[in-house]
């Protein structure tokens, strides 16, 4: 049997991003804008986890959102406080009153990036 590890690929960052998105409680808006602006029907396909080759772009932009979750679980303690620190407002840069999930949703590239950023550099802070 061949194994096509780009399919694999796809299967396990989409599996991961869906575990992410139920923990943070997203919204098929939040996730389409994540993902880039896909259509609903693409999410929908998405959601039954296929072996589907995924972008270059849709894999940048699952990577950002694992990093972004690894950075939550090592600053705090609990799943919990994790989760919720996602969707608290800040006014610190790049969110300036917005939360970090809020901000990810606006759907470029450039707003994942700049958070894994944030939180990054919250964690070796």
């Amino acid at each position: 049997m061949v194994i096509d590890n780009e399919k694999a690929k796809g299967h396990v960052a989409l599996k991961g991003f869906f575990g992410i998105c139920r923990e943070w409680g997203c919204t098929q808006e939040e996730m389409v804008q994540m993902l880039g602006g896909v259509s609903r029907s693409t999410l929908a396909k998405y959601e039954t986890l296929p072996r589907v080759t995924l972008s270059r772009d849709t894999l940048e932009r699952i990577s950002y959102i694992l990093g972004i979750y690894k950075s939550l679980r090592v600053m705090y303690p609990t799943d919990e406080r994790a989760n919720r620190r996602v969707r608290l407002e800040t006014s610190e840069p790049p969110f300036l009153g917005a939360s970090a999930l809020d901000f990810m949703a606006q759907g470029s590239l450039k707003h994942l990036m700049e958070t894994r950023r944030y939180f990054d550099a919250k964690r070796a802070g």
